[in-house]
């Protein structure tokens, strides 16, 4: 299939399923994501079937005995439990309904000492910081809350969304380094993250447990335990600026290193892994907030989240919407696609209702918080909005009078 120059299919195309389209990207390796960085996106099979449809119809049937894999879970947790009162797992999370169900479920039902440890969102909202109070507080547990050098989150943020229009990428390089630092820091070689990846569709199988240094991932290298591959810090990229620009524009090393992976020797002499424990257990976000409610008072937002229908779901981060946005532009996928993908594969909601609601919320332009996010960012309204239209692809939209539309509707 002929592909544009960024990796995105020519032709678009949605899955007969859930209605995700071909051009939704799959993970990419942030340390060296520039803008002629070529994306991996979505596989469909023959049958116009996308591998995350594929993966959710797999988990939900016979060919997977999820009674011998919670047994597994409770092997690996006995390999691992320390009864000296130190830490012997370490869950990364904000306080939203995956991240309480992790922690609390292993706390409470599989008696592991888990650290809780947080990479600070670029901007808390009130229910964000609220339900990362109540899961602290209400759930009972110890954890480390990091901020990374505001005014430096502040420059990268705005050197991604200019140069990549990616306002989310500091976040996300820091939520994937910040949970390995602190676990080599206080010596807990085992990381639990939530679900399996292929559950959204990368590339990852359903059989996969997690990984490590000598059990790599191969072929979606957004989550490698090596991201520098041998290289210095200094030859990566944050924000699509390779960080001796930083330097050279007068910017620390040194307050540049919370961005920095940790060494990959460390990782392998500290016998570092990560699992998934979605692998273990069969992963359904909407009974993890169910969960979440009922074990630490985890509360939805009080109105429909901007740019979808739910309320529960990525809401502790003024910069979310704009993130989820900007995938709109560059991909054609929007908030509400994502959403309403996962609940129909998780058996929710129809692939009709779905249609409707993509149709209703898709694309929506996330008004509530864009004054603190256009500070945060140095830009005017305008400036982004003129930004935006650089980077939406020809294949995708088409320009009629002053307004864009979707060549490819569902």
């Amino acid at each position: 299939m002929k592909k544009n120059s960024k990796g995105l299919p020519l032709k678009v195309k949605f899955c007969i399923e859930c209605n995700i389209s071909n051009q939704q990207p799959t993970s990419t390796n942030e340390h060296f994501h520039t803008k002629d960085t070529i994306q991996d996106t979505i596989k469909f099979d023959e049958n116009g079937v996308c591998a995350a449809c594929n993966f959710n119809k797999t988990k939900w049937s016979d060919k997977i005995d999820w009674v011998s894999r919670e047994k597994e879970l409770t092997e690996l947790c006995n390999k691992y439990r320390k009864n000296n009162g130190e830490y012997d797992c370490i869950v990364g999370g904000s306080g939203g309904k995956d991240s309480v169900f992790q922690s609390h479920v292993l706390k409470y039902k599989y008696k592991m000492n888990p650290l809780t440890v947080t990479w600070a969102p670029h901007l808390y909202t009130d229910i964000g910081w609220k339900n990362f109070q109540s899961w602290i507080h209400e759930g009972g547990f110890d954890n480390y809350l990091y901020f990374s050098n505001p005014k430096i989150m502040k420059l990268v943020t705005k050197e991604s969304t200019r140069r990549l229009f990616h306002p989310f990428q500091p976040f996300i390089i820091g939520q994937k380094t910040f949970v390995i630092k602190m676990a080599a820091r206080f010596n807990i070689p085992l990381i639990f993250f939530g679900e399996n990846p292929g559950e959204g569709g990368k590339n990852i199988s359903i059989n996969s447990k997690g990984h490590s240094f000598d059990n790599p991932i191969k072929n979606q290298e957004g989550y490698t335990l090596d991201p520098l591959k041998g290289k210095n810090f200094k030859e990566s990229y944050l924000g699509g600026k390779q960080v001796q620009e930083y330097l050279d524009d007068g910017v620390r090393l040194s307050d540049l290193q919370s961005f920095a992976p940790i060494d990959f020797n460390l990782v392998k002499e500290k016998n570092i892994s990560i699992y998934w424990l979605g692998y273990y257990l069969r992963w359904i976000p909407q009974e993890n907030y169910y969960y979440a409610v009922e074990n630490t008072k985890f509360e939805a937002n009080k109105e429909r989240i901007e740019g979808s229908f739910q309320k529960y779901s990525s809401m502790d981060d003024k910069t979310d919407g704009f993130f989820y946005y900007t995938r709109f532009i560059k991909y054609g996928v929007g908030r509400t696609t994502l959403d309403a993908a996962q609940e129909i594969r998780n058996k929710h909601i129809t692939k009709e209702e779905g249609k409707g609601l993509i149709k209703r919320y898709d694309g929506e332009y996330p008004s509530k918080y864009e004054n603190e996010f256009y500070d945060y960012i140095s830009m005017t309204k305008n400036e982004f909005l003129d930004l935006a239209d650089k980077f939406r692809p020809d294949h995708i939209w088409l320009k009629k009078s002053n307004s864009w539309e979707l060549k490819n509707q569902i």
